[in-house]
């Protein structure tokens, strides 16, 4: 008992000895070692309680350190201690810090917090003094997003994306947000199909809709006059996209037609999105087209923003009485200014339920190979006059053994008012 009491003893004199040594070391230290060491503290060793009595340690030198005391808020924040950060940030704001650190860590903290007023109030205070920051205009737009405020929202994201149009957080964020901005949009779309072999006549088809944006998604109406096989249709259709939440929203959409073989005589379909981390979009659906026998289809897609580009592939999976047909597609987009300005490519394989070509997925012909590849370019003419051209080309094996070189433009143009 003894030896052990006196074991005991000894290693307290030691580390008390080591302690005395640590703090006349750390004693010795200036402002800037000691904000280093606490930074090395909290990114490599992930002990943020070190980093908080580095950082007081080297505010005691220099206590109008501005970096030190933002860096201090920072910890507090992501020990989830929100009221010793707000202690930090309000001597900070006493002071008149005008700091873009400053206020995108304030910010950011009521922000996480849910306290969408405080946090817009701070971020504004920010923009006065650094009005072109990316920063500050992104945690904007986020703020504005959470109170649902999407029309503004998208404003903050089109000025950003003008300052900054790499900013691939900036591109996820408009996309996310763009069927909940308010408004009405109206167009019309040509679509004129050439077919060397498969069949004599050329098809035309022409789109008319109206789309009317709400804080809940966008709903659109079209109606599409086809001419095909010499004949004329006509067909209906219903989609809507609603936002159920930060991260999810929906694509639902029905159709209907009574001009057998020109447009299916029902539609449905329905879409589970996902805004990701790190600039990813997910998404699950199906597609059903019913002629004399109904289609079904189920699809899968994820993307990807990086700076100006946006990437996706997706793939639709048909099953059939003795095999899964499947159809792939690959898209990249550069966006040269906004969410509606970019040039794009597809490459794929088999055909969509998205393209004027659907009827061709009836019979045995789905399962047929077919190989395409095709341009697209968007432009936007003070944000309410969108304009877009695409051109597709199809090799398309339309009988086993048989292929047909296939071509497919359309022109559109939409109003928002």
């Amino acid at each position: 008992m003894k030896s052990t009491l006196i074991s005991f003893l000894a290693l307290a004199m030691l580390c008390s000895i080591q302690l005395n040594v640590l703090f006349a070391q750390d004693g010795t230290l200036n402002s800037d070692e000691l904000f280093l060491r606490a930074r090395t503290e909290a990114f490599d060793n992930k002990n943020y309680k070190a980093a908080v009595g580095l950082a007081k340690q080297a505010l005691q030198k220099s206590p109008d350190y501005t970096d030190i005391s933002v860096f201090l808020g920072r910890l507090y924040t992501w020990m989830d201690q929100p009221d010793s950060a707000r202690m930090v940030f309000k001597q900070l704001e006493l002071k008149n810090t005008t700091d873009e650190d400053f206020h995108l860590a304030y910010g950011s903290l009521e922000y996480w917090e849910d306290q969408n007023d405080e946090a817009l109030r701070i971020v504004n205070r920010g923009l006065s003094s650094h009005p072109q920051s990316p920063d500050l205009l992104l945690l904007k737009a986020k703020v504005l997003n959470a109170s649902k405020r999407y029309a503004e929202a998208n404003e903050q994201l089109n000025e950003l994306l003008a300052v900054d149009p790499k900013n691939s957080d900036a591109r996820e964020l408009v996309n996310a947000i763009r069927e909940q901005v308010g408004g009405n949009e109206i167009g019309v779309t040509y679509n004129w199909m050439h077919f060397d072999k498969q069949f004599a006549d050329d098809w035309h088809i022409v789109g008319v809709s109206y789309k009317r944006r709400t804080p809940i998604g966008s709903f659109i109406f079209r109606t599409n006059f086809a001419n095909k096989f010499g004949s004329n249709g006509t067909q209906f259709e219903l989609e809507a996209y609603p936002r159920l939440s930060k991260m999810f929203y929906m694509y639902l959409g029905t159709g209907y037609s009574n001009s057998d073989g020109i447009f299916p005589k029902f539609r449905t379909g329905a879409s589970l999105y996902a805004n990701l981390p790190a600039s990813f979009e997910a998404e699950v659906g199906y597609r059903q087209l019913k002629f004399t026998e109904n289609v079904w289809m189920y699809t899968a897609s994820v993307g990807k923003y990086y700076k100006n580009f946006w990437f996706n592939a997706r793939t639709y999976l048909t099953p059939g009485d003795d095999n899964i047909s499947h159809s792939y597609a690959g898209t990249v987009r550069y966006y040269t200014k906004g969410a509606d300005d970019y040039f794009g490519l597809i490459v794929g394989s088999g055909i969509s339920p998205e393209e004027n070509r659907e009827n061709l997925l009836t019979g045995d012909s789905y399962k047929l190979k077919t190989f395409k590849t095709g341009l697209e370019y968007n432009l936007s003419v003070k944000e309410k006059n969108l304009f877009s051209i695409s051109g597709t080309y199809y090799n398309v094996e339309y009988q086993p053994e048989v292929k047909d070189n296939q071509v497919d433009i359309t022109v559109g143009y939409r109003r928002r008012f």
